[in-house]
């Protein structure tokens, strides 16, 4: 009897100590957080390593389930779904599903909403009623909202649901800064910008009407560029976004903007919207480091002279530019210290354009709110996708968050695009012990790792090693988009093992002389982004320079591009 007694004992504090330690229930956490670094108190597990066709935005379902919306459709679908079997915290079974019209379009949402599975495209949106239990859902597919205009840049369609069965959605502006000709260094803007009588806004439809178009919704905020990051936030019942802002400030207006202004400039603006709010795109963007809305060069701006237009809305919290804001949630779960409760965790997708400094984002971020407005700074809450300490070209990082999902037990759940990796982030530590001092190490970050810091203008610029004249040139006018190695990016396709760059010459030059906006297919993938026209901007040494650089250092090519091939090249291109 009396061991039974020391036995009860025994047991009674191991459940004292499971019922005040640590939550119970939650798996443990991989060695090394699965690559994160991560506030005190917090573990991450690898819930799967990848996801066939990787992974856009995912959901997590009431019962644990996971809807992933891929990046790239596969022959079995163009959605996952994941379920944990045995509660080990690890995706036991993956099966794909739902067949589109639209399969050469990458994933562009997932969300649960109402019993509903709402997940979309570039041009669709679509929804299924779940059934409890099943894993995938039987129900048919209906279609809520089609896009006439064909893919552009760009083109995204996040979801954001108000409490009064409205949907919110961006319709993006294919274009930097609606330039005469687009993209071109020194080229102003076209007044008034003509995109933005259909595109640049966001638009509110009825969350329970099939077969909606752009013409069934109401123009509801204008001025936004592009938008991948949108949510409701319940708590002050108001919309958030986080554009993207314009690139190419040095780029195309050198004589305005340093280097590292371009690197840096202009702010990612995170923004609280009311009806009828203009956000200032393509006339004006935010300066997070002088704090002022400020007129883009385009439209008679010189890195100096504040917006013309005083009502534009200011954001609440401006970034550094090139971040790449691509999801937002606000936590209202209980697991996360109170700190968190209410507060906005946002995906930095990472930089494509930072050059010639080290690349940017490849984080998760957090936003302290109280009584419906930020209450602090922003922080790093989750940091290490890249798997690099500099990120020299995008191509570089391992891996890139993108989704954000709040799991029912208050979990956050983060997706990757380039392998389709899932980590779920848990809190262990003692809730009531977490302050200031537990976020010293991210605090750390912030200021320190190169992915994330405001660079030094000497120490941190790449060009500092001496590049051949052709690799600088290149590294100027082409590596902002193509990157430093020539692998492109998931905007931007690769010149390094290119068929397009294979045999002919001709078909390479005019496009760099004429530009090309239109949907390619390169080493399996298609692009759609815009390629400006370099005529007037190169002379005919520095493109054939750049050409026989790009076939010599990426393609394994003898054959090199004379001048007199771009002379003859050019003087066709005038003759039309």
């Amino acid at each position: 009897m009396k061991w039974n007694n020391q036995r009860l004992l025994f047991c009674l504090g191991l459940f004292i100590c499971f019922a005040n330690c640590t939550p119970t229930g939650l798996p443990p956490g991989d060695p090394g957080n699965g690559g994160l670094f991560l506030p005190e108190g917090f573990e991450a597990i690898v819930v799967t390593d990848s996801v066939p066709g990787a992974a856009r935005h995912i959901a997590v379902n009431s019962n644990g389930d996971i809807y992933v919306r891929l990046r790239y459709p596969t022959e079995k679908g163009g959605n996952a779904a994941l379920r944990d079997v045995d509660g080990d915290g690890k995706a036991d079974r993956i099966k794909l599903w739902a067949d589109f019209d639209d399969k050469g379009q990458y994933g562009t949402e997932m969300r649960v909403h109402n019993g509903y599975l709402w997940y979309s495209s570039v041009t669709h949106i679509y929804r299924q009623k779940l059934t409890p239990g099943d894993l995938i859902p039987h129900s048919p597919m209906e279609l809520m909202l089609t896009d006439t205009q064909p893919p552009r840049s760009h083109d995204t369609k996040p979801i954001a649901f108000d409490k009064n069965g409205n949907m919110y959605i961006p319709f993006g502006a294919p274009s930097d800064c609606c330039q005469v000709s687009e993209g071109a260094p020194f080229s102003p803007g076209k007044d008034p910008c003509p995109f933005l009588e259909n595109r640049g806004g966001i638009w509110k439809f009825d969350a329970n009407k099939p077969n909606q178009f752009q013409k069934d919704g109401e123009l509801f905020a204008t001025g936004f560029r592009s938008i991948v990051a949108i949510a409701w936030n319940n708590t002050d019942d108001n919309l958030y976004t986080i554009m993207h802002g314009r690139d190419y400030l040095h780029w195309n207006w050198p004589m305005y903007y340093t280097e590292l202004e371009g690197a840096t400039l202009p702010s990612e603006e995170f923004f609280r919207i009311k009806k009828g709010d203009n956000a200032g795109w393509p006339y004006a963007y935010w300066d997070h480091i002088k704090g002022k809305k400020m007129q883009n060069p385009e439209y008679g701006g010189d890195g100096k002279t504040e917006a013309k237009d005083t009502s534009l809305i200011k954001p609440v919290i401006g970034f550094p530019g090139h971040f790449a804001p691509n999801d937002l949630i606000f936590y209202t779960g209980d697991q996360f210290p109170a700190r968190y409760k209410n507060g906005a965790f946002i995906a930095f997708h990472g930089s494509t354009s930072s050059a010639p400094y080290p690349q940017s984002g490849y984080f998760i971020a957090f936003v302290p709110f109280k009584d419906g407005s930020p209450s602090g700074p922003w922080e790093v809450f989750a940091d290490g996708f890249a798997g690099v300490d500099t990120v020299h070209n995008t191509s570089d990082a391992k891996y890139r968050p993108m989704g954000l999902s709040e799991g029912p037990d208050g979990s956050l759940y983060v997706a990757d695009t380039e392998k389709g990796k899932i980590w779920r982030i848990m809190f262990k530590g003692d809730p009531n012990k977490f302050n200031e001092q537990s976020l010293s190490a991210m605090d750390k970050r912030k200021v320190g790792a190169p992915n994330i810091k405001m660079p030094d203008e000497k120490k941190d610029n790449l060009d500092r090693k001496d590049y051949s004249e052709a690799a600088r040139t290149y590294n100027t006018y082409c590596g902002k988009c193509h990157e430093r190695n020539g692998e492109g990016n998931s905007r931007f396709p690769p010149l390094k093992s290119s068929e397009w760059m294979a045999g002919n010459i001709q078909q390479p030059l005019q496009i760099v002389l004429n530009g090309m906006e239109v949907e390619i297919m390169v080493r399996g993938r298609k692009f759609i982004s815009r390629m400006p026209a370099f005529a007037n901007v190169l002379s005919d040494k520095q493109l054939a320079e750049i050409l026989t650089y790009i076939k010599m250092e990426f393609n394994n090519s003898k054959d090199s591009v004379s001048v007199r091939d771009v002379s003859k090249a050019r003087k066709e291109l005038y003759k039309k």
